[in-house]
């Protein structure tokens, strides 16, 4: 299967980068490449790029797809919080870093890797097939309050409880084993009358797995704390985020590095000492415009903020 992404708010993350030709970039969920297209265009032989992703599939496939440009290129399968492995490809303070959040079109589309509640496959969800942790083992193994917590705090879903107490009646008969079976038992937890607003009433729940397999908040607060760490002055890291959870974990630790001051409000003058070494770019996220909406719906839930080294 083609590793196709349409890449969210583009235009936007390109101009955010504020690219020099002779920079290094580092995409972190490189994906499909689509982001890292528009950054390789505007770098000259000079210049470099760092992709990085946790799926094998998608650095194949960016590999192939950017081959074309004439900056240097590296390929590091990690996952974006692997700081020490990304710093140690970088070398030197760097002019730019990218995060793409959430899950790509590609891993929603190819069926086989059991994200999608609009395909029935085998539940797996893992963004790094060589993980060990499955939503086979989350959905058949975790306790009744431990995936009522996760459905109602990943996937702020009012019927959490619910969910959890079907899936656990469900699987006593048979192990749960695809996203069609998991479907049915979502379908059947939600009341008729809820289900007939909103999203598909399977989307909070998925999305709360996913987010437990793959430990995604836990890597987006190291990454997006000591990511910048390795900007040189000047430099900009731009987050796109498609859930509540991740953008405030964002918006927090960007305001938080943006002003480190501890003192007591009280206090005319700061006497703690700590001094910003960034600014944000961005106090309210950017979000797509109705054109992009429009020809991709997918970015319907993004948005895009942006930090700067001082």
């Amino acid at each position: 299967m083609n590793f196709e992404h349409v890449p969210v708010l583009f235009e936007e993350v390109i101009e955010a980068l504020n690219i020099r030709e002779d920079g290094i970039y580092i995409d972190g969920t490189v994906g499909g490449g689509g982001h890292s297209s528009g950054i390789c265009v505007k770098l000259s032989e000079n210049g470099t790029l760092i992709a990085v992703d946790r799926d094998m599939a998608a650095l194949r496939a960016a590999k192939k797809k950017l081959d074309k440009y004439i900056c240097s290129k590296k390929f590091i399968h990690a996952n974006y919080s692997d700081i020490d492995t990304i710093a140690e490809a970088c070398e030197s303070k760097v002019q730019g870093i990218l995060l793409d959040l959430g899950v790509s079109s590609f891993q929603l589309d190819n069926a086989g890797r059991g994200f999608s509640y609009m395909n029935d496959a085998p539940i797996d969800m893992r963004m790094n097939e060589e993980d060990n942790l499955t939503a086979y083992e989350v959905i058949n193994t975790y306790s009744e309050s431990d995936l009522s917590r996760i459905i109602r705090e990943y996937g702020e879903e009012q019927w959490a409880s619910r969910i959890s107490k079907f899936i656990v009646n469900a699987r006593k008969e048979e192990p749960i084993s695809t996203t069609g079976n998991l479907v049915e038992i979502i379908k059947a937890a939600i009341p008729a009358r809820a289900r007939r607003t909103g999203p598909h009433p399977a989307k909070r729940t998925f999305q709360a797995i996913r987010i437990e397999v793959n430990a995604e908040l836990e890597h987006l607060e190291r990454a997006v704390r000591e990511l910048p760490d390795l900007l040189d002055t000047g430099g900009r890291i731009v987050v796109i985020t498609f859930h509540s959870l991740e953008d405030r974990i964002v918006k927090k630790v960007f305001e938080e590095r943006s002003n480190p001051c501890t003192c007591p409000k009280e206090l005319p003058l700061c006497v703690c000492g700590r001094i910003a070494d960034v600014k944000r770019i961005t106090k309210k996220p950017i979000l797509p415009s109705e054109k992009e909406l429009k020809n991709n719906p997918r970015a319907r839930s993004a948005k895009l903020r942006v930090l700067e080294k001082i």
